[in-house]
């Protein structure tokens, strides 16, 4: 195992996508637990089809694919709550038109421009050890400030993720912190698309956090335990895929599948204990 990781920590290239992958699955999860809790689950999806798009027009027009994606995503995200808070269009069929507008939007662009090249199939499908130095520093930059929000904000990101009437009776402004979370995740969203790709980046929000709620009865628990699973999805399927050959983001899915599996069983034990 020692030999493993010595040997990965030999490239560059690997030490600089285990520095932004543990970064961003710590932030995916800390915002994946309250997206669940307030059936947001799916706007991760949304809004990496959006970043798709986004990037699309990033290479159309020859600018810097993450000054164009987050933007983007953050308006997109804004969007989705104002559908959701005064339209007769729910969060699922809003979600739904989004994902499948965004996605035909990046594929026309692709079609009418250069055509699927590298750097977009990475955002796409994902490849994190293509990761530039200069990616690695705006990556890390952003997920730090994320990490600092959810902490400051985390009181109020608490009240609204469980009883957002109360919390709204009690004077917070839950307008302004369901912005805050959707801020936060846009720009999560944006940096785990270079990690798990378009596809799959969704799935880095809701696997540890759905896993943790297997045995965990409380807020502060899950969010703890679904770090900790995330971090060890992460660095499990990074070692897989540095092993094997296997495309990265897929081999993460697998152990959060496995994972999520597993702690069902013990769940399932426990109920008969119990």
């Amino acid at each position: 195992m020692f030999k493993v990781l010595g040997s990965m920590l030999s490239y560059d290239f690997m030490i600089r996508a285990i520095i932004v992958g543990s970064l961003v699955s710590l932030c995916s999860t800390l915002l994946g637990t309250s997206l669940v809790l307030k059936r947001y689950s799916m706007i991760g999806d949304g809004l990496s089809h959006v970043g798709f798009a986004s990037l699309a027009i990033a290479y159309a027009l020859q600018l810097a694919p993450m000054s164009v994606s987050i933007p983007i995503c953050v308006i997109a995200a804004f969007f989705l709550l104002q559908l959701e808070e005064n339209s007769k269009i729910k969060g699922d069929a809003a979600t739904a038109l989004l994902c499948s507008g965004a996605l035909a939007v990046g594929v026309m662009t692709i079609s009418l421009t250069t055509g699927m090249n590298t750097d977009v199939c990475n955002y796409m499908f994902g490849s994190i050890l293509a990761i530039s130095p200069s990616d690695m520093r705006l990556s890390v930059v952003l997920s730090v400030v994320v990490l600092f929000l959810y902490i400051f904000f985390y009181p109020r990101i608490f009240a609204v993720t469980f009883d957002e009437n109360f919390a709204k009776a009690s004077g917070t402004n839950t307008r302004f912190y369901n912005m805050v979370l959707a801020l936060l995740t846009s720009i999560t969203i944006v940096l785990g698309m270079r990690m798990m790709g378009t596809l799959l980046i969704s799935s880095l929000i809701v696997f540890p956090s759905i896993t943790a709620m297997r045995v965990c009865k409380n807020f502060l628990g899950t969010i703890i335990l679904a770090s900790i699973l995330s971090l060890f999805g992460f660095f499990v399927g990074m070692t897989l895929s540095f092993l094997y050959r296997i495309p990265t983001g897929a081999s993460i899915v697998v152990i959060d599948i496995v994972l999520f599996f597993l702690f069902c069983a013990i769940e399932a034990i426990r109920n008969r204990k119990g």
